[in-house]
């Protein structure tokens, strides 16, 4: 009994409190649209590829997910970019192949659930799907592995629909390095500023995320049309590599781009992440995996976390990272990317789940950001970086696709 009234409790505090009035109504009119979500991952390992699931309330299934349509429906999602993430591991044809098996899964995710769902490629189709009251569904590429190093699959990819490609993932290219892995191309190699042109080329957003300093800075060197870090925190909030410093925070802003804040409680919150660290050498020295964080963990780790109590991670701990990113790079500069169902389920308290957006916007108006503001965190930022991404691809017109011969492969 005191083991169910211990969930009940834990439940009811990871729920998101209700929204004011002023939200609700600001988020009816100008829905969130967010830069990253790991969905079709999740989808992929736990539902067979089957997109049924998110029909239901996701959070009580077998295996809970973040995002569900009624829930995108209470969080006032009004766009979202799908991630088809695969692997860093995955190399060769194999991640090609993979790849556009996450895309296809995207698609029929969109066919399946055409009242709630619609698939969109430019800034004008996500304002029209907003407009008929349907989730605008754009696709992201992961990790410049997904192209084995042939600008080819990448031109076949926007054919398919994808609209930002992230340079890198955990591990470093040959062509750009990780901000994750070991130093391989000095940042971006000839090659890599090759595909940064094509991208711009094809108007295809250059996403910063996971990249190292190095191949952020030669990407915005590079670069004619903005870029996105489209799940990314402040450094200088929490310090760690997959966050941005404060010198291209600026740059980004200065450049017309947008960072989209990760929810991720490792890279929200020092605390929390030294905790995991723990967490993860102990569930190593015992022979269990780490990676489920709630009472399906093993029971090994699930002993262990009684005795080490997890900090608590709020959304006013999200709030200091939009805060900074909008004080230093500007507030036409900052976004929301909270890599749901990427994170293992974790997440601060109130923002577990896509319905819990209206808080963090809660929060920030109490901090004293304007409706203006809180609109252009939204959707405006990020519609603007699409506008602009969409213009420079059209000045290009007239420049040929790139055909670089490579000993990459």
């Amino acid at each position: 009994m005191l083991a169910l009234l211990l969930a009940a409790a834990q439940a009811a505090a990871s729920a998101p409190a209700p929204a004011p009035p002023r939200i609700e109504r600001l988020l009816e009119r100008t829905p969130i649209i967010d830069g990253h979500n790991d969905l079709a991952w999740e989808l992929r390992e736990r539902y067979g590829s089957l997109t049924d699931a998110v029909a239901g309330d996701t959070s009580k299934a077998a295996w809970p997910l973040q995002t569900d349509l009624a829930r995108l429906k209470r969080g006032h999602v009004g766009g979202q970019f799908w991630s088809v993430w695969i692997p860093a591991t995955a190399q060769g044809p194999r991640a090609v192949e993979m790849t556009v098996e996450q895309i296809d899964l995207v698609r029929r995710m969109a066919a399946a659930h055409p009242a709630a769902l619609r698939l969109a490629t430019t800034a004008a189709e996500v304002r029209a799907a907003m407009k008929a009251g349907r989730v605008a569904s754009l696709i992201g590429v992961e990790g410049g592995h997904q192209i084995d190093a042939n600008l080819a699959v990448l031109r076949q990819f926007k054919a398919l629909g994808v609209a930002y490609m992230t340079l890198t993932h955990s591990q470093s290219l040959e062509w750009a390095d990780s901000s994750t892995g070991t130093v391989r191309a000095g940042g971006l190699s000839p090659f890599g500023r090759q595909v940064v042109a094509e991208m711009n080329r094809l108007g295809m957003i250059v996403d910063v995320s996971h990249v190292a300093d190095t191949t952020m800075a030669q990407a915005l060197d590079v670069s004619k049309a903005p870029v996105m870090a489209s799940h990314s925190g402040a450094r200088a909030v929490s310090d760690v590599p997959r966050n941005i410093p404060d010198d291209l925070l600026r740059r980004i802003g200065a450049g017309g781009g947008v960072v989209m804040v990760n929810f991720y409680p490792a890279f929200v919150s020092p605390r929390w992440r030294a905790w995991d660290r723990e967490r993860s050498a102990y569930a190593r020295s015992v022979g269990v995996p780490d990676d489920v964080y709630d009472d399906r963990a093993p029971a090994k780790l699930l002993e262990w976390q009684r005795t080490h109590a997890e900090p608590a991670v709020t959304v006013s701990d999200v709030a200091d990272h939009v805060d900074h990113v909008a004080q230093v790079a500007g507030k036409a500069a900052v976004g929301l990317g909270g890599d749901f169902d990427g994170i293992s389920g974790t997440g601060p308290i109130g923002l577990k789940g896509v319905e819990g957006y209206p808080a963090l916007f809660a929060e920030l108006a109490r901090r004293g950001w304007s409706d203006a503001d809180l609109v252009a965190l939204a959707q405006g930022n990020v519609l603007r970086v699409m506008e602009r991404v969409e213009a420079v691809a059209r000045e290009m017109a007239a420049v040929p696709p790139a055909v670089v011969p490579t000993t990459l492969r």
